[in-house]
């Protein structure tokens, strides 16, 4: 599961890089940080706004990288091919 994981890891790298002018490595380290994110989660580990933040998950969830879930009065954000990866199993 772990070399299937890194697998993941890489090919997101490779999309994110390709196709988003705002990829970094600490946005990918947060994606993959826990199966999902939330807006405050990348306003803190990539040190930018949380209207940028906010722009930059709904973008990925669009384009359906990650499923926007409201949850009460805050937005989860998931990170669909790690669900399907841990849920396999």
């Amino acid at each position: 599961m772990i070399l299937e994981i890194k697998d993941l890891i890489q090919n997101s790298k490779h999309q994110l890089r390709d196709n988003y002018k705002f990829y970094s490595q600490d946005l990918l380290n947060n994606l993959f940080k826990h199966p999902y994110t939330k807006i405050e989660f990348i306003v803190q580990d990539l040190g930018i706004s949380r209207l940028t933040a906010a722009n930059y998950l709904n973008k990925l969830a669009e384009d359906g990288i990650l499923r926007k879930e409201k949850l009460g009065t805050g937005n989860y954000y998931i990170n669909l091919a790690l669900i399907d990866l841990l849920t396999r199993r």
